[in-house]
């Protein structure tokens, strides 16, 4: 199970036989079924999980109970309510598991440790950093400047598998559209 994470971090940086035995000590495999709420909102994120298998999603309620999903991760990668995992402050989001998921857990503070402890996992976390901003910079700037057909079209291309693992109404809150117009794009698109 530790292999796609070993190999994710061997992308991006060099890594010690010394490093992946202490990755292997820290990081926790689960195997979680679908529909799990993972990390609850007004709770302490209790970890940040490396996505091996399965789709997870972040969401929150709002005035009007309705559910928006503001993230969908697809494997592999890392997830959590990064905000209140990072301070250790209750978060108003759950982690939720759209799929059974194969996953890896770490606790903050083993986290931290292993970042102090290991070049490697230091140099890897600056890079996934870098790497969580500029993923939120393009998306906030692609709701604000594209269309709702556009913001689709870009996602079923740059993830098509995501249309056969995860639910219509989670992609369309993501996309920051209703489900009936969600409906009248993959219509048009259709025909």
């Amino acid at each position: 199970m530790y292999e796609q994470l070993i190999d994710n971090i061997k992308e991006k940086t060099s890594i010690e036989q010394v490093d992946i035995e202490l990755i292997k000590q820290v990081f926790e495999p689960v195997l979680l079924p679908k529909n799990r709420i993972i990390e609850e909102e007004g709770k302490i994120p209790k970890y940040l999980y490396f996505i091996v298998s399965g789709y997870l999603r972040l969401f929150h309620f709002d005035e009007k109970g309705d559910e928006i999903t503001t993230h969908i991760n697809c494997p592999p990668g890392f997830f959590t309510s990064y905000f209140h995992f990072i301070n250790q402050t209750r978060s108003h989001e759950n982690v939720e598991c759209i799929t059974e998921c194969e996953l890896l857990r770490v606790i903050k503070v083993d986290l931290d440790n292993l970042i102090a402890e290991s070049l490697a996992m230091k140099n890897y976390s600056i890079t996934v950093f870098q790497e969580a901003i500029l993923y939120n910079e393009t998306r906030s700037n692609e709701l604000a400047t594209l269309t709702a057909e556009q913001r689709y079209k870009k996602l079923i291309q740059n993830y098509p598998e995501i249309l056969h693992n995860v639910p219509v109404q989670y992609i369309a809150s993501f996309l920051g559209m209703k489900p009936e117009s969600l409906s009248r794009i993959r219509r048009k698109m259709i025909n």
